[in-house]
């Protein structure tokens, strides 16, 4: 069978390919995080299923490497590759609520913060990540941890479908019924197994939430970290809290005379009544120094979930590690402020998420994501607008996640893995989910197609 040609596939698609004679190329290529720069072949600007077929058959049959893009959002770039065809799904968005059976169709290029947007009308929310410009598809494949978690989930807890389009060029439906070791493999495998189309996604009640940050400044974060530590497995599940160590934003709202100040910052988001979320908050701040400043009040959920968009903008330099944390014990805790203090930029930060709560009542081996008995999430990101301080940032977050690694799980949360996710790590995060990965990839797709991800490898 001949090979498609460029003219053939540009002819078949119905949205736009970009090349590197274009115009626009730069601006299309441009990627979230500035530290990466990629110089794909093409870029195949998608409008439906049809597209991605297109796409997907025409890379198969030149050979081409494929990076697959939906929000853009990926720490380590892996929405784009060099040389080969970005399949972009940016122009696929569209969300359709059924405020009847609480169930949200959604297109693969939405933001959280469109998805948020279309369910608040009704009342309703998919528990997603905590930055509403980050992409649904790949938080969704990775897994999905935010404010919503204790309460109703990870957000692949809630993902009731999904359209995909293989490496052989089919689509299938993949749910509780229809291939569901495939259905399985998604909920946490990346993008290993094909190219999502469409999710469905279940959502609940959340409309108005009492939630904010309250920050401390450094000295006091000792004491702030061992009251969280303690405080947590008590606090109700309605309540999503997690502690990061960071800087005071040097930027208008934040107070002039706390700007630039290392902090510790506990950030909260309770659904329910406002006297009730700050009734459970009293309790733990009760035993805690007068904070800096407490911003938390009363907000519709969106509100919060775009919180902190101003301060991470497209472009920014940033470098990233994970670890799944069990305990957090006063060693770990030294360690890690000890660590913070050498924060190399105001944006630089630590945060550990939650991991309890309804994540537990799912079983380990249910979803490809197998961590359900962790504590927490970790992130060390090292962030600045400055591309010569790329290296600064980058040695600082290896040197911080040397520091307090000795004290984690095995395994990390696969989106926040940059180059550090080879087969020792990911066998560490999949545990015995593992092997079941490999046999989904073999059958799925066994020439490893789609590769450029957090790579789990067919049998050969």
């Amino acid at each position: 069978m001949q090979a498609m040609t460029t003219e053939t596939f540009i002819g078949n698609m119905r949205g736009p390919v970009i090349t590197r004679m274009d115009a626009d190329y730069d601006a299309v290529r441009s990627l979230y995080n500035g530290m990466i720069d990629k110089s794909p072949q093409m870029i195949a600007r998608c409008t439906d299923a049809a597209d991605v077929v297109t796409a997907v058959n025409f890379a198969r049959e030149n050979d081409l490497r494929i990076a697959i893009r939906g929000g853009g959002h990926s720490g380590p770039g892996l929405g784009s590759v060099d040389d080969g065809l970005v399949i972009d799904l940016a122009m696929m968005k569209g969300v359709r609520v059924d405020p009847a059976t609480r169930t949200v169709r959604v297109g693969p290029g939405c933001t959280q913060g469109d998805v948020d947007h279309a369910t608040h009308l009704y009342g309703l929310a998919v528990p997603a990540g905590i930055v509403s410009t980050t992409g649904i598809a790949g938080l969704t494949l990775g897994g999905g941890t935010g404010y919503l978690t204790r309460k109703y989930g990870l957000t692949i807890d809630n993902l009731v479908e999904a359209d995909v389009v293989l490496a052989d060029g089919r689509i299938v439906t993949a749910n509780a019924t229809d291939n569901f070791d495939l259905y399985w493999a998604l909920r946490g495998g990346g993008g290993n197994f094909g190219v999502v189309t469409s999710f469905l996604f279940q959502a609940h009640p959340v409309n108005m939430v009492y939630a904010g940050p309250v920050f401390w400044d450094i000295k006091d974060a000792r004491a702030v970290m061992q009251a969280y530590r303690d405080f947590l497995p008590g606090a109700p599940e309605d309540l999503g809290t997690f502690v990061g160590l960071k800087t005071v934003p040097p930027v208008d709202p934040f107070p002039a005379e706390h700007q630039g100040k290392q902090a510790c910052a506990i950030i909260s988001c309770y659904v329910g009544p406002a006297e009730k979320g700050q009734a459970i908050m009293a309790k733990l701040l009760e035993t805690l120094p007068p904070p800096l400043f407490n911003w938390m009040g009363e907000m519709p959920y969106p509100a919060l979930q775009s919180m902190f968009d101003p301060f991470f903008p497209k472009g920014l330099q940033w470098y990233w590690r994970g670890d799944f944390v069990k305990e957090l014990t006063d060693a770990a805790i030294d360690a890690h402020i000890a660590e913070a203090r050498k924060l190399p930029s105001a944006l630089s930060l630590m945060h550990l998420y939650p991991i309890d709560g309804a994540v537990r009542r799912i079983g380990k081996n249910d979803t490809a994501w197998n961590t359900r008995d962790a504590t927490w999430s970790m992130v060390i990101a090292g962030i600045d607008a400055n591309p010569q301080n790329a290296g600064t940032i980058t040695r600082w977050t290896k040197g911080y996640w040397e520091a307090v690694h000795p004290y984690s799980d095995g395994g990390a949360y696969v989106n926040f893995m940059m180059d550090d996710g080879d087969d020792t790590r990911l066998k560490a995060t999949y545990g015995d989910n593992y092997d079941r990965l490999v046999a989904v990839k073999t059958k799925y797709d066994p020439s490893n197609l789609f590769r450029v991800n957090q790579n789990i490898r067919p049998m050969h």
